[in-house]
């Protein structure tokens, strides 16, 4: 697969396979580590105690479930994968929580919300796959109340030599096989598409640019902790009062 940046579109096709087994196969090829970096995320949304949250690129709605059962907050959750979102509406009526989250269609660079809207707003794994990462955190600052909580989480590459070379050498060789032998030739494609798309993200948004993109849509305080040796990032901040 050659193509390692891509749209929302792009995504969502390459995706459009994977709802059933998501969850386990994210938890299993990320060794564990996607259950403590929604974890981090978590504390950081839920800090402030929100009323509205808004969840974007909810998919199988895991971060929107949780947020629910930690506050007792409103949840909307959106995504652009109708599959994603079938099987975030049953797992949300399973946990008896249909009257507190609401799963939707919508993009995260037009998000069909009034300004100021949500008291805080999660996002997972969403800025490498659209066009323009600053109109889009712009964006969902938008839908933000001042004084609100964002809280970002993504993979990342690790800033480590030593951890970089393994890093490298999972994302090429072992992650697409690991996907073929658990998930079949979906997360083969997936496996094979996410290591040079998160280096080709990160090679032109580095940090340092992310968390400027961030302050230029009005956040302030913005911080970022890098987890697992650099396998992942959270960035937070709040809005500008």
């Amino acid at each position: 697969m050659s193509v390692v940046r891509a749209d929302n579109d792009f995504a969502v096709k390459l995706f459009r396979r994977l709802p059933k087994r998501y969850d386990m196969l994210a938890e299993v090829l990320s060794f564990g580590q996607n259950a403590r970096w929604r974890a981090e995320l978590l504390d950081r949304v839920a800090a402030g105690d929100p009323n509205e949250v808004l969840d974007v690129a909810t998919g199988t709605a895991g971060v929107a479930i949780a947020i629910a059962s930690r506050t007792n907050a409103r949840v909307m959750g959106v995504d652009l994968s109708e599959e994603m979102l079938a099987i975030g509406r049953r797992r949300v009526e399973a946990a008896r929580l249909g009257a507190r989250i609401r799963l939707e269609t919508a993009r995260a660079e037009d998000l069909p919300f009034g300004d100021g809207t949500f008291d805080a707003i999660s996002f997972t794994y969403v800025l490498r796959y659209v066009a323009d990462p600053a109109a889009t955190i712009a964006e969902l600052a938008r839908t933000l109340r001042p004084g609100g909580v964002m809280a970002g989480l993504d993979f990342f590459v690790p800033p480590h030599r030593l951890w970089r070379g393994a890093w490298w050498l999972y994302t090429r060789a072992v992650l697409p096989v690991a996907g073929l032998v658990l998930g079949g030739r979906a997360w083969w494609d997936v496996g094979r598409f996410l290591g040079p798309n998160i280096s080709a993200h990160y090679s032109v948004w580095p940090i340092r640019r992310l968390i400027k993109a961030w302050e230029a849509a009005g956040m302030v305080g913005v911080q970022h902790r890098v987890m697992s040796l650099g396998g992942g990032v959270v960035i937070w901040g709040t809005k500008r009062a």
